[in-house]
């Protein structure tokens, strides 16, 4: 059981990660004339080194001996790198040409997503509540699809990359920051390779546009790291049932900031869409805190059980050793009835 001050850090730490994940919407845009990929191979790059200076300093190294011996978890993780670098690609490049709202709706639509891929991946069985919620989500996409005119692909692409990710991190099952630094030394390459490749060609933008735009690209990895540390911190300090409501801060910030900051349309078929999806996260929200509530009164009141039993066989066995130190010769039988021996008595079954 964490300590109440341990609960109030996390539930900080939490705020801070989501919160910053929120907000970054405001950041990508002053990479600009930099391109999407430009960025997100900045972003791969330089997010190696801030890890690289993170594991230095907590001196974490012995999971690389670990996973260089597990072939599968290395091409797991080839996996979820390239799942990774296409979500966070999409993403820029979405923030940039002003699709923020629609990209906030694939972080609000991915938990719905996630749960499709447990019962079509893992056959999992859903509650009658998540089918509900799923079936909501269903009606969202469809009316927004017919009021974009297709299908939200940019939602869409968004929502499914990264349930992919989240399903692919949990069958290789390391540290957020040892799985970082491993994503980011397979992307290196490929990365630095483009990086070179358009310094070459005379279209890169690191260097020709400034110092400050250069440190600007160069923050890319403090701006990657540092929120997904919030989040380790967060993760072993609070309840999952609170991690799951504080992730939605983030997709409510960009929401917020593409209709308030960027001033992006939001005609009443979108706005229905949206009202349809946030109704089946309420559902979603509503059943996973019953369903965590119940689990919580079944396990306390399987603890108090067997902290009464305890207390009862603690009761019998010391009046039991009570009885004996006052009548050596008493002994009880398996059933519990007390029986006295002749000897020692000073009586006999003739008097």
């Amino acid at each position: 059981m964490k300590s109440e001050g341990e609960q109030r850090a996390g539930l900080l730490y939490g705020i801070g990660a989501y919160g910053m994940w929120g907000l970054v919407p405001l950041f990508w845009p002053l990479l600009k004339p930099a391109g999407a990929v430009e960025i997100l191979a900045h972003r791969m790059v330089w997010s190696l080194a801030v890890v690289a200076i993170a594991l230095l300093v907590v001196r974490r190294w012995a999971w690389i001996r670990e996973l260089l011996g597990e072939p599968r978890k290395l091409g797991l993780l080839v996996v979820a790198a390239t799942v990774i670098s296409v979500n966070w690609g999409l993403y820029i490049w979405s923030v940039n040409t002003g699709h923020v709202v629609e990209a906030s709706l694939g972080y609000f639509i991915n938990p719905l997503v996630t749960i499709a891929m447990g019962v079509l991946l893992l056959k999992e069985r859903l509650r009658p509540a998540q089918w509900a919620a799923v079936g909501v989500g269903l009606a969202a996409v469809l009316v927004l699809a017919v009021g974009y005119g297709q299908p939200p692909w940019i939602s869409l692409t968004l929502a499914f990359s990264f349930a992919t990710y989240g399903l692919v991190k949990k069958k290789v099952n390391i540290g957020g920051l040892e799985s970082l630094a491993a994503e980011t030394v397979i992307l290196f390459v490929p990365a630095l390779g483009y990086l070179v490749w358009l310094g070459a060609s005379g279209d890169a933008t690191f260097g020709p546009e400034g110092a400050g735009h250069a440190a600007l690209l160069a923050a890319t990895g403090v701006v990657t790291a540092v929120p997904l540390v919030c989040f380790g911190a967060a993760a072993i300090r609070v309840p999952l049932s609170t991690l799951g409501l504080l992730q939605y801060l983030a997709p409510v910030f960009q929401f917020l900031l593409g209709v308030l900051y960027f001033h992006e349309a939001m005609p009443a078929e979108r706005w229905v869409g949206f009202a349809l999806v946030w109704a089946a996260l309420t559902i979603l929200t509503w059943d996973a805190l019953r369903t965590a509530r119940r689990t919580r009164a079944k396990a306390e009141a399987l603890r108090r059980a067997d902290a009464t039993s305890k207390a009862e066989a603690k009761a019998d066995a010391e009046a039991q050793a009570v009885i004996r130190a006052q009548s050596p010769d008493v002994a009880t039988s398996p059933a519990g009835v007390e029986t006295v021996g002749r000897a020692g008595t000073g009586t006999s079954s003739g008097e």
